[in-house]
């Protein structure tokens, strides 16, 4: 069991951590005890000296504490990790269909209690990623509880490969890297950084040492599953495919015909290999998204009666929000010219900078430039395996919606 250094904080800082945010900036550290050391947990009292919280140290961060328990009677001990685990993961078997848990989020940072860990299940491989110096400090005892909470439910782990290749883990003041992660519980002859996983009935091989972020974006899993539903018979457009997943989903769905784009070489052999692997006809062009929107609307042509907008995050920083802004009309304003009416736009946005107030903002403006009325069929977020926590703004980024041109 951990001992707990004290660390007192602002009377602005308590209402916010009172109010369900778990995260307290160096500003708002009035003053720790001495021989905390970063990563070490502290007991965050207020200014009166009331019990708020439990939380990560770290002074390297502008994020100095992040508190991830507010039960004073707790101890942190395995058994604690072990329990923390093991909401989360039966969290996923209560919300998630029995065949997703082959490919799921069983760990999403905050809105799991687990501040700086995200845990990606592709097949029997874990893809695991850091972010806070308190999860590295305990990863052994927190991963291991997590093999065994696995196994316990029948979801056996052949190898749990870190992820940890990001350069925000230097603001933490933690070095970059991937590579296995080793455990007594894990046979070392089965390690493998490549999974077959099934989703929405499609077959895909992950590549968690090398794919995007950890491996694959499972977000969209249920918005792939809306998109498709109304591609029947339409001539789909999946502009920055990626994977190529809207397109496959579009394609099994039974659009008449399927054409995914692509600015990345890999991002375009590897939908190639995934239409192949499902026996789908997907045509897959190597452009940039932008550019080749742009010459469609020149060319006046209107072959597309359905286009899907996936694009990679256009800002990670609120300080890059309007340039974010200015690339989302973009798309969706040629996006909209291009379709004709009766046709169908999906479109979406994973910036949590970019709030769902600020995307409409775009849409209904993109909207009124290309001289188009959309008809809303749908909106949708992010799927249940990425819970969002009402208190956390942050853990809500991802926006979709479905319209009609009418």
């Amino acid at each position: 069991m951990e001992k707990c250094k004290e660390a007192v904080i602002t009377k602005r800082a308590e209402l916010a951590a009172r109010g369900g945010h778990p995260w307290i900036y160096s500003t708002e550290v009035m003053k720790v005890e001495e021989g905390a050391e970063p990563g070490d947990l502290v007991r965050v009292l207020s200014v009166k000296g009331k019990f708020v919280g439990t939380g990560f140290y770290n002074p390297h961060s502008k994020i100095t504490i992040r508190i991830f328990s507010v039960n004073a009677n707790d101890t942190f001990d395995t058994a604690f990790w072990k329990r923390r685990m093991a909401y989360a993961v039966d969290y996923r078997l209560q919300v998630m269909r029995p065949e997703d848990m082959n490919c799921c989020r069983l760990v999403f940072g905050e809105a799991d209690q687990m501040p700086g860990l995200t845990v990606d299940r592709f097949g029997t491989v874990l893809s695991v990623q850091i972010l806070s110096l308190g999860i590295e400090k305990r990863k052994d005892v927190i991963l291991n509880a997590l093999i065994e909470v696995l196994n316990e439910r029948n979801l056996h782990v052949s190898a749990v490969y870190e992820r940890n290749d990001v350069k925000i883990r230097e603001l933490e003041g933690m070095e970059q890297f991937k590579g296995f992660f080793d455990s007594p519980l894990l046979d070392p002859k089965a390690k493998t950084t490549t999974a077959g996983i099934v989703e929405n009935g499609i077959r895909y091989t992950v590549d968690v040492e090398n794919g995007q972020k950890t491996g694959f974006f499972l977000d969209q899993k249920f918005n792939r599953l809306a998109a498709a539903a109304i591609a029947r018979n339409r001539h789909v457009l999946d502009c920055f495919t990626h994977t190529g997943a809207f397109a496959l989903n579009a394609a099994k769905g039974g659009a008449a015909s399927v054409t995914a784009v692509d600015i990345s070489q890999e991002a375009v052999d590897m939908t190639k290999k995934n239409a192949e692997a499902n026996n789908l006809d997907i045509d897959v062009v190597k452009a940039d998204v932008f550019d080749y929107l742009v010459k469609l609307d020149q060319e006046h042509n209107h072959d597309f009666d359905y286009i899907i907008l996936d694009p990679p995050a256009f800002t990670k920083s609120g300080k890059t929000v309007h340039e974010a802004f200015r690339g989302y009309k973009e798309i969706n304003y040629r996006a909209m010219k291009i379709l004709p009416r009766g046709g169908y736009l999906a479109t979406c946005s994973c910036s949590h900078f970019v709030g769902e107030e600020l995307f409409v903002k775009m849409v209904k403006e993109a909207a009124r430039d290309a001289g188009v009325t959309l008809r809303q069929i749908e909106f949708r977020q992010q799927a249940p395996d990425h819970p969002i926590l009402m208190t956390v703004p942050e853990t809500y980024y991802l926006k979709f919606f479905l319209f009609q041109i009418v």
